[in-house]
């Protein structure tokens, strides 16, 4: 095992067969995390309780829970794990995802290669019942000023990938309420400090997509998170007005189309390509 943390938000809507297989993905790692953080936002279910009740009881000291009596939702969990982190590199990580085998190996390299690296993330390929059928990939920007220029516009890091420096997250201000948009709001923060960014151009992440993200993803409730949540990377200053309407703008159209069209245009244009 390597000094680096886990850190996770787990949450009572999430099933436990995913969580398992989320941990497993861990335990399978060619470097092992001597830590996993996981808030646990809000009550949680028998289930879920049950699931890490035998993690710890299988792997004693690995598992650091930190429950909380409410649900405040991704960023506030983040916030509150971050500085439980025991270790000065911490990697991100989905209950409901899949890390790839030499993910902690290969990002931990590039922080070793580099002394100045502050955050590093990676492709994604996408999945809706096993990671043997990709659906599609989300492909981003690979070297700092790529990282830097495309973040004004779309997210340059897919948040289930990233492994970062402890003390980079909270010299910007740590992750801070900002509904759809928690890593967004952190990643302007993080860039208007100076950190040296990077993304290796592999999946080693499988994603998780459920079958009705994409209808979640529409609609007038979501389009005003959408642009509440722009509005406050807006003023950060990070990004121009032009960015600022020119988002709003897209996302308007995206939101309100029908569902069908909404995932075909995620499959096939946004998230880089569609496996068929």
């Amino acid at each position: 095992m390597t000094d680096l943390s886990v850190l996770m938000s787990l949450y009572i809507k999430e099933k436990p067969e995913y969580v398992e297989e989320c941990f497993q993905s861990l335990l399978r790692q060619t470097v092992q995390a001597n830590e996993w953080v996981v808030v646990e936002d809000g009550p949680l279910t028998d289930e879920l309780y049950a699931v890490l009740d035998k993690y710890q009881k299988e792997y004693p000291g690995l598992i650091k829970r930190v429950p909380q009596a409410v649900n405040q939702g991704l960023g506030i969990a983040l916030q509150i794990g971050v500085p439980e982190c025991s270790n000065d590199i911490i990697a991100r990580m989905d209950t409901d995802d899949i890390a790839r085998e030499d993910r902690f190996e290969k990002q931990l390299a590039e922080f070793a290669k580099d002394p100045d690296l502050d955050i590093i993330g990676s492709n994604i390929d996408e999945f809706e019942d096993t990671p043997k059928d990709i659906v599609a990939s989300r492909n981003v920007p690979l070297t700092d000023p790529e990282i830097k220029q495309y973040q004004k516009k779309r997210d340059s890091f897919n948040h289930m990938t990233v492994m970062y420096k402890k003390k980079a997250v909270l010299d910007a201000g740590n992750y801070q309420s900002c509904p759809l948009m928690e890593d967004t709001y952190l990643w302007v923060r993080m860039m208007k400090n100076g950190v040296k960014c990077k993304n290796l151009a592999e999946p080693l992440v499988f994603a998780r997509i459920g079958k009705d993200m994409f209808n979640r993803r529409g609609g007038w409730a979501y389009f005003k998170k959408y642009k509440n949540g722009r509005k406050m990377v807006y003023k950060t200053g990070y990004i121009s007005r032009f960015d600022y309407f020119y988002t709003i703008i897209i996302q308007f159209f995206v939101a309100l189309m029908p569902g069908a069209m909404r995932g075909w245009l995620f499959k096939k244009m946004l998230h880089g390509k569609e496996k068929k």
